[in-house]
């Protein structure tokens, strides 16, 4: 069996995280995701996620592609690689190397880097949204309602 790994923070979860997911179930059995913890984030990236960990934990969870979920709390991968005998790690392209990768490369196991979906980002909703403000998204806004018309 090959077991998968994905690992991230998954917050405002976007199609570039779904894609990067489904590619990743792809390369093996199982797939397994790391999410990351909120102080986790709060010390890497210096900011809060939007969504609480649990929260973000759920939504990786439901997903078809996704087998089990688990806790990330670093950013070294090496402990779960050992415990959960990892065979691929799989990452965006984003990143240039990942913490634990020369221990699983040891073990036998590979790391793949997919395209990072460039047009999207949780960071680019967030200015998205700072930028326009939720009223773009209100239920009386007309492009709502040609929306729900059309439906």
């Amino acid at each position: 069996m090959i077991l998968v790994l994905a690992t991230g923070v998954w917050d405002l979860f976007h199609i570039g995280h779904l894609n990067l997911l489904k590619n990743a179930k792809g390369l093996g059995d199982r797939l397994i995701v790391g999410v990351s913890a909120d102080e986790l984030v709060i010390k890497e990236k210096h900011k809060t996620p939007v969504i609480p960990f649990e929260e973000r934990a759920e939504i990786v969870k439901a997903l078809e592609c996704v087998d089990a979920v688990v806790k990330q709390v670093t950013l070294d991968k090496t402990e779960l690689i050992q415990k959960l005998k990892i065979d691929i790690l799989v990452a965006g392209d984003d990143w240039d190397k990942l913490k634990g990768q020369e221990v699983l490369e040891k073990l036998g196991g590979k790391v793949v880097f997919f395209p990072y979906t460039k047009r999207i980002s949780s960071t680019k909703l967030v200015e998205r949204i700072q930028k326009y403000g939720y009223s773009k998204y209100d239920k009386n806004s007309p492009s709502t309602k040609t929306i729900k018309d059309n439906v």
